[in-house]
């Protein structure tokens, strides 16, 4: 195949009728413009040019193929705009909706490191909450939610799966005993949920799983529910993350098939395309593995 870059020497000489203007055109000299054309008629095995008195015109076959090349130019021409004006896009903020908790681990990884490296004008600012955000309308870019989505203007991707477990601290277990099963935590002080947390799904697992329960505290975040099992006010399902990160706290019961949800990497469909999120989307695809270790310990 011939090099695309000797067309612009053919387009020059036809347009300008002498490898000498042409050189000045392209700012080469005017043998290089004499090499480029005779290999890429060499390459292709015909006659593009024929010289005159006057200088250089197309022969018979430059001028059947002259429509083809200008068009090359054209399309070149226009990925090289549209390559400009991405970079003048990858510039700007990234609005980037998770739970708070999720924030250091997600941290952790290197992952938003990397991705200043990579795209320095480029920033990720966190609008971190307990509640789900409409993306569809704008209150932030791209979300790491857990449970399946329902809303079909969002793409995405399924990251790994958020598992649950039952969590006490060790004060509470010397004080209380340790629940042998779900039966069980009817016998035992419970965390609750309210606010924002009520429609969660382990807010409605719960009255289902233990119809008696015994409801000591009620939180509206996870972390606030946290801070009240380590603080040994009662028992409550957790994120394996969170639970299995604190020193105090021990599972007393295995994970909980009824709240496995999957973690997605989710954005509006008509945003994914723009130059901004599609380089961050991209980055984190790249960083799956980190990703799931952060989401799932």
């Amino acid at each position: 195949m011939f090099n695309w870059d000797d067309l612009r020497h053919l387009i020059a000489v036809s347009r300008q009728g002498s490898t000498l203007a042409a050189a000045r055109t392209l700012g080469v000299n005017q043998s290089t413009v004499h090499r480029r054309l005779t290999e890429l008629e060499k390459c292709i095995g015909l006659t593009l040019l024929k010289r005159h008195p006057s200088g250089y015109r197309l022969s018979e076959l430059g001028e059947a193929l002259i429509d083809d090349v200008l068009a090359v130019e054209t399309a070149v021409m226009s990925l090289e705009q549209r390559i400009r004006t991405l970079k003048l896009d990858l510039k700007g903020v990234i609005r980037l909706t998770c739970p708070e908790p999720t924030v250091p681990r997600l941290v952790a990884t290197g992952l938003f490191d990397r991705f200043h490296a990579r795209y320095p004008e480029l920033q990720v600012e966190f609008v971190t909450s307990d509640q789900y955000l409409d993306l569809s309308k704008g209150e932030a870019d791209v979300a790491f939610r857990s449970g399946e989505p329902v809303d079909e203007s969002l793409v995405g991707r399924k990251i790994c799966d958020s598992i649950w477990a039952i969590y006490a601290s060790k004060s509470y277990i010397q004080k209380n005993g340790r629940p042998g099963s779900v039966a069980d935590l009817a016998d035992h002080a419970l965390i609750g949920f309210n606010g924002i947390m009520q429609n969660h799904r382990v807010a409605k697992w719960l009255p289902i799983a233990v119809p008696d329960a015994r409801i000591v505290s009620r939180s509206n975040s996870m972390l606030g529910t946290v801070s009240a099992v380590k603080a040994g006010l009662g028992i409550a399902p957790l994120p394996i993350t969170l639970g299995d990160a604190e020193d105090v706290l021990i599972q007393v019961l295995p994970p909980v098939a009824e709240l496995t949800r999957s973690w997605y990497l989710l954005t509006p469909a008509d945003l994914r395309k723009t130059p901004r999120v599609a380089a961050f989307v991209d980055q984190v695809l790249d960083d799956i593995p980190a990703l799931r270790q952060a989401l799932i310990g």
